[in-house]
Formats: structure tokens, C-alpha cells, sequence
């Protein structure tokens, strides 16, 4: 049987509003009085019907995350940070990808599941502002990712700029040069792509070190095999670099696989920097340096934009949009630093 607010009322002795207060947070509540339902609480194992709660308030308690790709690494682990942030302000989360797709991107802003979901945050690619501009559904909308929209919605992303100027001041501080840059894309020039070859553009300049375009090195796409025929098209080309700044770490790892096949040595002859942190590049045979977006902080700040303006909308307030900007971090590792001794 369900426990009640009325049965953890009676075992500690209060009435069942106090019990109500203390599980909704209310702050004017005595710590022995607290202490003393929570223990109730405990004991009877009682588990609040948070469906109801957001019923009463009209709302479903669900926010959907709709992203490129979840078989990405990065926008996993995005989205696990995502529904922890949620379960913090006891919402579940609905996820749907995108697959980078234009329609796709269309459908989650244009009434998706609009009877369900009380917020939606999205990390748009293909989307313009007149798709923005024109979408209907009143639910709150929250931007992550790097595409930037003039647009009365909230933007949590990085400074992609910065972000890519430390990862090449670092490759600089340790003497390389010839600092090639593996993901340049075709992308406007609001992409993450773009951002990011402008800040390998912007260090090198800054340190006085020649931009070479022959360094540059497109890929079609963002995975393993991507930064692997990225690699391998660079030194085709007799273009051999000192240092690698990949765009993401995938692209990373795909590069250090074509370089140990080709005999070289990961960082002796080519040091290499990623971006995003993932895993995976903690535990390769060489572990990867990157840059580490703060991903935690990113899944905070879009969750609480959208409980934000929930709250703002039932109290009638109309707040500003906003601009977020999480951190990121250096990790230095093998590929740049090499192995260090034992103790």
C-alpha cells in the first residue's frame, strides 16, 4: 500500500501541512521539526506523487532534450548530465535526436509532443532564425550548443573562441609549430567548427606564428573515421605537423590511430589536442589531452532557465532572455605531455 502524507503526519506527530512544507522545501520550517518528519519519512519509505504536484500546477513534469546525435559520446554524457539536473527540480526528461536534420529540428520546435512537455531544450545545427522566429508552441525553449540566434530564448554554450585559443597556446608553450587544425567544416560562420578554426587562427597570429592553410584539414563529418581520412589526407599531402587541434576528441582519436600506423609517435613527432572530454580518451593506449566544456554546468543552466521561466510565467513576470556561458578546462594528458615516470 502507498504511503500517505497522512500516515507520515502521524507517525511524527505533526499535521499533515507540516509534512507538505517539508517535502516541498519550505523554508520556515525548525530543523528539529524537519528532522523529525524526515525521519517519518525514512522510515515509512513515503515517495512524494510528483505527478500530481505538477498536475495541480498544470503542468506534465516532463522537459524534452532534443540533440544531433545520442550515439555521440558527448551528447550521451551531455544528456545524462541533463537528467540528473532535471531530477534535481524533479522533472523527468524526454529525449529525441535529431540527427542534425533540418526537418527533424523543425518537428521538435513546432508543437512536439507540445501536450507533454512543460520546457524544451535544444541543441540545434541546421536551424535559421526565421525556424526560430516562427515557432508557436508557448513551452520555454532553451539553446545550447554553439549556433548563436537572435532570438528571445535563453543560450547556455562555451567560448568557443577561448576554448580553442587554450588548447593551441598550450601546443605553442611546449615549442611545436606547424599546429595543424583537423575539422574545418563549410559552416556559417556561427558554427562550432568555424569558432573554433578562428581561434587556432587568432593564437597562432597572436604568438606570431604563420597561419598555414595546407595545416588545415577538412572533414565530412565528426567521427573516428573522419579525423582518421582527415590524417591520412594531410600527410598524403606532404603536410606533416608537429602538433594536431582536432575539433572534437573523436576526431582525435581516429588522427592517433592513423599515426601510429604510419610510425609515428604520439606526442615524440605530432602532439595532439581534442575537445569535449569524453572517456574514452582517458583510457586509449596514449590518453588524450582536450578541452573539457563543463558539461555539468551547461545541463544546470539550461534546466534552470526552463524552471526559471516556468515559475516566471506563473508569476507573471516576463524576464529578459540571457546569454549563458559555462567554462571549459585544459586537461593536459599523454598526447601532449607523454608518460610520465612512475611515482
Amino acid at each position: 500500500m502507498r504511503v500517505s502524507l497522512k500516515d507520515v503526519a502521524e507517525y511524527a506527530g505533526v499535521s499533515i501541512k507540516t509534512v507538505s512544507n517539508v517535502v516541498n522545501k519550505y523554508p520556515h520550517i525548525t530543523p528539529s521539526t524537519r528532522e523529525k518528519v524526515q525521519r517519518a519519512i525514512d522510515t515509512l519509505g513515503y515517495r512524494p506523487n510528483l505527478t500530481a504536484r505538477h498536475l495541480r500546477k498544470g503542468r506534465t513534469g516532463i522537459i524534452a532534450l532534443a540533440v544531433p546525435e545520442l550515439g555521440n559520446p558527448y551528447f550521451a554524457e551531455l544528456a545524462g548530465a541533463v537528467i540528473d539536473a532535471a531530477a534535481a527540480h524533479d522533472y523527468t526528461v524526454l529525449l529525441d535526436h535529431t540527427q542534425g536534420s533540418r526537418e527533424r529540428e523543425l518537428l521538435v520546435t513546432q508543437g512536439f509532443q507540445a501536450q507533454v512537455i512543460d520546457g524544451l531544450i535544444l541543441n540545434p545545427l541546421e536551424l535559421e532564425t526565421e525556424d526560430l522566429a516562427a515557432r508557436t508552441d508557448s513551452a520555454p525553449l532553451v539553446l545550447i550548443g554553439e549556433r548563436r540566434y537572435d532570438l528571445p530564448h535563453d543560450h547556455v554554450a562555451i567560448d568557443n573562441i577561448a576554448a580553442a585559443r587554450a588548447a593551441v597556446r598550450h601546443l605553442l608553450d611546449l615549442g611545436r609549430r606547424r599546429i595543424a587544425f583537423l575539422g574545418a567544416r563549410g559552416d556559417r560562420p556561427s558554427q562550432p567548427s568555424h569558432l573554433r578554426l578562428l581561434g587556432w587562427q587568432a593564437e597562432l597570429a597572436a604568438r606570431g606564428v604563420k597561419a598555414d592553410d595546407g595545416l588545415v584539414a577538412p572533414v565530412d563529418g565528426w567521427e573516428r573515421a573522419d579525423g582518421a581520412a582527415a590524417m591520412a589526407a594531410l600527410l598524403d599531402a606532404g603536410e606533416r605537423p608537429d602538433a594536431v587541434f582536432a575539433y572534437n576528441d573523436l576526431i582525435a582519436i581516429g588522427a592517433m590511430r592513423v599515426m601510429s600506423e604510419r610510425g609515428l609517435r604520439v606526442p615524440e613527432d605530432i602532439a595532439v589536442v581534442g575537445f569535449d572530454d569524453l572517456t574514452e580518451g582517458r583510457y586509449g593506449a596514449v590518453t588524450l589531452t582536450t578541452v573539457a566544456p563543463d558539461k555539468q554546468a551547461i545541463a544546470r543552466m539550461a534546466v534552470e532557465s526552463i524552471t526559471g521561466r516556468l515559475a516566471g510565467k506563473d508569476a507573471g513576470d516576463g524576464a529578459a532572455t540571457r546569454q549563458l556561458q559555462a567554462g571549459f578546462t585544459l586537461v593536459e594528458r599523454e598526447s601532449t605531455r607523454g608518460r610520465r615516470p612512475p611515482g
